[in-house]
């Protein structure tokens, strides 16, 4: 039986956030330009949909994938990547918020945080943010993989913490070996409100 999410398709890349046009529902992927949005979002839909580099950043745009008629899985360009000009750099801080400030059919927001490395600065700053702009969000931990197997739980509880979240409440997810993706990916299913199916 298939998965409501393996029906999702490539719709629109865009820098204006007023130019993606309604949607009945969607969720958006924020995290560092190395967090590893675009190989979850692959996970999620069990399809290459988002082209997932080595070279962090590579995501400079609003990425929107359709599920189902105007429900939508959205990839926000990575925040921290160092490189490119200045003002461009600037531009896609600007496009990142317009985004999430401005859509109104918003379920949640899912920021991505790696698991080994834990939340950095940037990350902390982006909740911080977004619970002050009081926008629905929710904490992944990405690449448990490379987390030692006699470390997870430790591990997710030091996230936790400083993400300011109970162990419980972070996603604790794997793209490589799978681990947490069919829940997430019921989780996303249910949120921009389509049929779930098979993990």
């Amino acid at each position: 039986m298939a998965h409501a999410l393996d029906a999702a398709r490539f719709l629109l890349s865009e820098t204006d956030p007023g130019k993606l046009g309604p949607s009945l529902a969607e969720v958006a992927f924020v995290g560092r330009s190395n967090s590893g949005k675009s190989t979850m979002i692959n996970a999620l839909c069990r399809r290459e949909l988002a082209r997932a580099s080595r070279t962090p950043g590579r995501t400079r745009t609003i990425n929107v994938y359709e599920a189902a008629p105007l429900r939508r899985i959205v990839d926000l360009p990575g925040y921290g990547f160092a490189s490119g000009p200045a003002e461009s750099r600037e531009g896609w801080g600007a496009m990142i918020e317009g985004y999430l400030s401005g859509s109104r059919t918003l379920a949640a927001i899912f920021v991505l945080v790696d698991a080994k490395l834990g939340p950095t600065r940037l990350d902390l700053e982006m909740l911080d943010w977004l619970q002050a702009e009081g926008l629905p969000w929710r904490v992944v931990a990405t690449k448990t993989d490379q987390v030692q197997p006699s470390r997870a739980a430790v591990r997710r509880r030091e996230v936790a913490r400083a993400v300011g979240v109970a162990p419980e409440a972070l996603a604790w997810v794997s793209s490589r070996d799978g681990a947490g993706v069919g829940e997430l990916r019921n989780e996303v299913a249910r949120l921009i409100g389509v049929a779930g199916g098979k993990n």
